[in-house]
């Protein structure tokens, strides 16, 4: 009799634990906090993840699951949206290029946006990604910089490697973006060196063929023009001060004569010249009020800004001496970690060069009038560009911009919703939402108390595939013995 109410007992207590509700092929996550990037923290939250989407959501007290189901347990946890870097290069260094893939996952980065490479070589990675969407960020092309002639980043030595293709006339320009059109980047971008007309001719194409544009201001231009034309984005701020100076129209005279003198130039030392003549002059003669028209256009024709906060802070705060980046460094090839380790203790001993520090400033002052101003922003870093490691440099640009007076849950905005709305997937990524793309990190600490916890990583979830911490560990490992 007792063996029969203890096996009656048994029953009912397995049946009791599995009496939940099974989502076949599903991962859950119970009793999570999420954050949302608009509708902030909720907490005690189950995440059903199914098909590679987030299936359903719903209060953990409110779903009961069956212990069939593969569960993680959220408690104490924070999940997020999957992060995005909206400003990075697989063609700067093209021996990087095969870890960066890696790197970026292990450290919560789930989507990309490549600002500019030679064409056959960015989009290699980019199918490379479609092929392994579970495996791989996602990755948006805009293909080679549309340049003028003399063209900046033309391949003439190892830190202006070809990026960019010059075009010499209107002509030329407009045929290489049907070109581009013909073998499918997402977006374009428009170089420092174009003429007004061909940086017209960029933006009536990309009207026609429903393409956004972004890039640096032309120095043959002022920002209002280029933002009235069309301009989409602006990457860096670059070229932003020369227009917010109240000698502007002086100094744009300046820049095409210095253009038009310097044609025979490499076009990154006459670009340099043009910097070194009025970056400092221009800082120096900051108008405010010229500077609160601009950003009046800017948010008028929804011109968004992409800072890159931590590669224009990168020189005076210089956080590449910490260890815990110096350590980043063993994740990359050995040549190029000899190199950054090298080339930062050179630097590390050399006085902060005064107008760096003043110019510092003025990016940190600007991005908060962006930010108050409205004009959207995206996270993007510039990497592998002022030795920022693919995948942790999106964290300090993170940590920058909540320095510059974003909440932690406006900077997460710049690198989840954002950058989807940018690329009009916002109905895809970007939130914690049902029947969006499962793009997300498990972090053990609150990002909204401290911008830092992002990098508390405990999972990352790419489209519906759930690399645990000891797998993250794992694949570091790998890379620093150099077998990923």
């Amino acid at each position: 009799m007792r063996k029969s109410i203890f096996s009656l007992l048994l029953a009912t207590l397995l049946f009791s634990c599995q009496s939940g509700e099974v989502f076949d092929g599903a991962l859950c996550i119970e009793n999570i906090t999420t954050i949302d990037p608009t509708d902030g923290a909720k907490e005690g939250q189950t995440v059903i993840i199914k098909d590679g989407k987030i299936f359903k959501i719903a209060p953990t007290a409110t779903l009961k699951l069956s212990s069939k189901n593969q569960i993680i347990d959220g408690k104490g946890k924070f999940l997020i949206p999957g992060l995005w870097d909206s400003h990075i290069h697989f063609a700067y260094m093209e021996a990087l290029a095969p870890r960066m893939f890696d790197l970026f996952l292990v450290y919560g980065i789930t989507s990309v946006r490549d600002t500019g490479g030679e064409i056959s070589f960015v989009k290699k990675w980019k199918d490379a990604a479609l092929a392994n969407s579970t495996g791989a960020p996602r990755v948006m092309i805009a293909g080679p910089l549309l340049d003028g002639m003399p063209n900046v980043y033309d391949g003439s030595d190892a830190g202006h490697p070809p990026l960019s293709i010059g075009s010499g006339s209107v002509e030329a320009v407009s045929a290489l973006v049907g070109k581009l059109d013909r073998t499918g980047v997402d977006f374009l971008k428009a170089y420092e060196m174009l003429t007004p007309e061909q940086f017209a001719a960029v933006m009536k194409f990309a009207k026609e063929k429903g393409y956004k544009v972004t890039g640096h201001v032309p120095l043959s231009m002022d920002v209002i023009s280029a933002s009235n034309l069309g301009l989409n984005s602006m990457e860096h701020f670059r070229n932003l001060e020369l227009s917010c100076a109240s000698n502007a129209d002086e100094l744009l005279a300046q820049r095409r004569t210095m253009l038009a003198k310097g044609k025979n130039m490499p076009g990154g030392e006459l670009r340099t010249s043009i910097h070194d003549a009025q970056r400092e002059i221009a800082v120096k003669k900051y108008d405010d009020k010229k500077a609160d028209e601009i950003l009046q256009v800017l948010l008028k024709n929804q011109t968004w800004q992409i800072p890159t906060m931590a590669l224009n802070t990168g020189f005076t705060r210089r956080p590449y001496g910490q260890p815990e980046w110096q350590e980043s460094f063993e994740y990359l090839p050995d040549t190029i970690r000899d190199e950054w380790k090298a080339t930062i203790q050179a630097s590390m001993s050399e006085e902060v060069p005064p107008f760096r520090v003043q110019y510092t400033q003025w990016m940190l002052d600007m991005a908060a009038k962006v930010h108050k101003a409205g004009i959207p922003m995206m996270a993007g870093t510039d990497t592998p560009i002022g030795f920022l490691t693919p995948g942790l440099s999106l964290h300090e640009e993170l940590i920058v911009l909540t320095e510059a007076g974003l909440s932690p849950q406006e900077a997460l905005k710049t690198a989840t919703l954002n950058p989807a709305r940018y690329f009009n997937l916002e109905n895809e990524l970007g939130s914690i939402k049902e029947s969006q793309w499962a793009d997300l990190l498990i972090l053990s600490a609150n990002p909204l108390e401290n911008i830092r916890n992002t990098q508390r990583i405990e999972g990352v979830i790419k489209q519906g595939k759930y690399f645990a911490k000891t797998k993250l560990d794992s694949m570091k490992s790998e890379l620093r013995n150099g077998n990923r």
